[in-house]
């Protein structure tokens, strides 16, 4: 029996209620993180869960545990649109299109991620090691069929679209949200977020109306030094 097939066996099934339990609180916590940051009372998670605190400290030790497995939960969810926009979509650039329209949610990452007290856990390299590969081969099909300009990288397109796509639903609302902080009175950022999108990749395509400054950004590049 290898290590692999071990661990899976030491590991408890969950019953399908406490599944969905789980799942439940896994949701919650992106949402309200999202909505008020990674700082949030877990009370208020449990909440918006509906579950008891007991429930939820018996699934997550604590927030630390909890943002680790929200992390996850992200980078799995937009790894699976990136796969399924490159299988179903027939067009390379309609490809990236979808996927990058799909993935609004990425917005969530950087906070979570600045959260988290492992950044180099098994699991989170797995899962930044799947999503990277996803991201790269649609851009590599759109590159290959002549429709994607070539001075850019990964890392491109991950800082513009978390920076288009925050703030992220519910915040543009609050007194916190970036409405208050433009000096504009905007009640929803988020009506804004795929029509800004779709201004940014018209400027991913080919022809290029400009050279780019500097280097083509990696995911590599992405990564803190400290």
């Amino acid at each position: 029996m290898t290590a692999t097939s071990s661990a899976k066996v030491s590991q408890p099934r969950l019953r399908a209620d406490a599944l969905r339990n789980r799942e439940r609180i896994i949701a919650a916590a992106r949402e309200v993180f999202v909505e008020h940051g990674a700082d949030v009372p877990l009370d208020e998670i449990a909440r918006r869960a509906g579950v008891g605190n007991a429930t939820l400290y018996r699934h997550f030790a604590d927030r630390g545990e909890l943002i680790h497995h929200v992390a996850l939960s992200v980078m799995d969810h937009i790894a699976d649109q990136a796969e399924a926009a490159r299988v179903e979509e027939p067009d390379a650039f309609e490809a990236l299109r979808r996927f990058v329209h799909q993935a609004a949610g990425m917005g969530a990452l950087c906070p979570l991620m600045s959260h988290t007290a492992d950044k180099e856990h098994p699991e989170l390299v797995a899962a930044r090691h799947r999503l990277n590969c996803g991201i790269e081969a649609l851009m590599r099909d759109a590159r290959e069929s002549g429709q994607l300009r070539t001075d850019i990288d990964v890392g491109d397109l991950m800082v513009a679209v978390t920076q288009l796509t925050r703030p992220l639903p519910g915040l543009g609302a609050t007194p916190r949200g970036r409405g208050s902080e433009c000096g504009v009175s905007c009640v929803d950022f988020d009506q804004f977020v795929h029509r800004h999108l779709q201004l940014f990749l018209d400027g991913l395509a080919t022809p290029a109306r400009s050279v780019l400054p500097g280097a083509a950004a990696t995911m590599e590049d992405l990564r803190p030094t400290t």
